[in-house]
């Protein structure tokens, strides 16, 4: 890692800007809750980048209809954490325990209209715990699902 200080806020915008045409293609919406006071991390800002390009990502590639995806941020003396949440698929209690594992995706019935090789979110995992934070998930199977990651602060 080449940790410098990053702008959590600014990083979120820049992911949006890049995955913008995606979201408009599906006509997505999305909410940005701000919310954190403590918004620099120390933090290898590619890796940071692409943990929140995969999570926002596949809050969009997961959304069956219209994606509604929100990106809040709160921060507290010690950490700051960042949540996505969608209204998408969703997943069951035994597919949350799974994937994180490298390879691991969840099934989508017969249809393969979501790509991928199942790697992403055991990078996020990976990348995240290398920064010193930590990942969770809340999800709900037809209502959607939400990833947290908490990074220390300096």
């Amino acid at each position: 890692l080449r940790p410098i200080d990053v702008n959590i806020h600014d990083a979120i915008e820049k992911v949006f800007n890049n995955l913008s045409v995606q979201l408009e293609q599906r006509g997505g919406e999305i909410d940005l809750n701000f919310d954190a006071t403590n918004e620099i991390v120390q933090a290898d800002e590619l890796h940071l980048t692409n943990i929140l390009t995969n999570l926002i990502d596949n809050a969009n590639k997961y959304s069956p209809e219209i994606p509604h995806i929100t990106v809040s941020t709160h921060s507290d003396d010690t950490h700051v954490s960042i949540s996505v949440t969608d209204c998408g698929r969703g997943m069951s209690k035994e597919q949350q325990t799974k994937i994180f594992d490298p390879f691991y995706r969840v099934p989508t019935g017969n249809v393969h209209d979501v790509k991928g090789f199942g790697l992403g979110l055991s990078y996020v995992k990976k990348m995240v715990e290398a920064h010193g934070g930590t990942i969770q998930v809340e999800s709900k199977l037809n209502e959607g699902s939400t990833f947290t990651i908490q990074l220390p602060l300096q």
